[in-house]
């Protein structure tokens, strides 16, 4: 099987919000963004698991480093879950063909996407032992970086490897952020039912939209930087959208509808041309 056409099958079940930039990407670097999304989807649907227990998730989590540190990865689900065959039959197919998409990285860049998501695993583990638990606002900074703001910075390596773009990483880290922290937000609800809690101790909903707000201020001038085309139509579909979701949220809506969707689809689009 064609692993490019396989790996954008897959991107397209899992994030549809992704699968369009990304397939509009050129040659090679299409390839690139897309082993490291599907590379952080894997390790993250284990992080986010409702059927496995913290001490499972960090260990599945650390041996899935290991496997991407011993780069080119080699190793498969059978030796990063140990041969539980429990635990394989309930984890999803992006998760469990890890070695796939590190595989589908182009060799000059391969290194940092590997790099980049066995960093990732090896903070999720620790966040899973901590069992996610936030604290103070240095909590949060640091969790939304281990999960979302070191995308950024990869993102912005991506984009220097590919045609020598250079961005501003405290930007990178705050366009990884923003995003994150709207997720948090819109999965507020659902989070504290299943007894987590992403707020710091006695923050209010207005306070986390500050701290979302700034920190998309910081994606809008990351995306706003970037020259005309499809990496800036990359950044800026995820960004737009996050700015709609957050305007809902504080407006007392649980999330946008389909018609709103495909508006701020269409205005990131247009947007990105210019």
């Amino acid at each position: 099987m064609d692993l490019r056409k396989d790996a954008l099958a897959t991107l397209e079940a899992t994030s549809r919000t992704f699968f369009i930039p990304i397939s509009r990407l050129p040659e090679g670097l299409q390839e690139a963004v897309a082993s490291g999304y599907l590379c952080m989807r894997a390790i993250d649907e284990v992080e986010d698991h409702p059927d496995l227990d913290n001490a499972t998730k960090a260990r599945i989590l650390r041996n899935m480093s290991l496997a991407l540190q011993g780069f080119p990865a080699t190793t498969g689900p059978d030796d990063w879950t140990g041969g539980d065959a429990a635990v394989m039959k309930i984890l999803p197919e992006v998760s469990l063909r890890l070695h796939d998409w590190a595989a589908l990285a182009p060799s000059p860049i391969a290194g940092r996407i590997c790099d980049a998501t066995a960093s990732m695993a090896d903070r999720m583990a620790h966040w899973a032992e901590a069992d996610w638990t936030i604290n103070t606002e240095a909590d949060l900074d640091r969790y939304t970086f281990s999960v979302a703001g070191a995308v950024g910075l990869l993102l912005s390596d991506l984009w220097a490897w590919y045609d020598g773009t250079q961005t501003d990483r405290t930007e990178a880290v705050g366009f990884g952020r923003g995003l994150q922290v709207v997720n948090i937000l819109r999965n507020h609800q659902e989070d504290l039912v299943r007894g987590a809690d992403f707020y710091p101790n006695g923050w209010s909903d207005e306070q986390m939209h500050d701290y979302a707000r700034r920190n998309l201020e910081l994606a809008a001038a990351y995306t706003s930087a970037l020259k005309p085309g499809p990496v800036k139509e990359f950044c800026n579909l995820p960004l737009v959208l996050a700015q709609g979701t957050l305007d809902a949220l504080i407006k007392g809506k649980e999330k946008l509808t389909r018609v709103q969707v495909m508006l701020l689809v269409q205005k990131a689009l247009q947007q990105a041309a210019v």
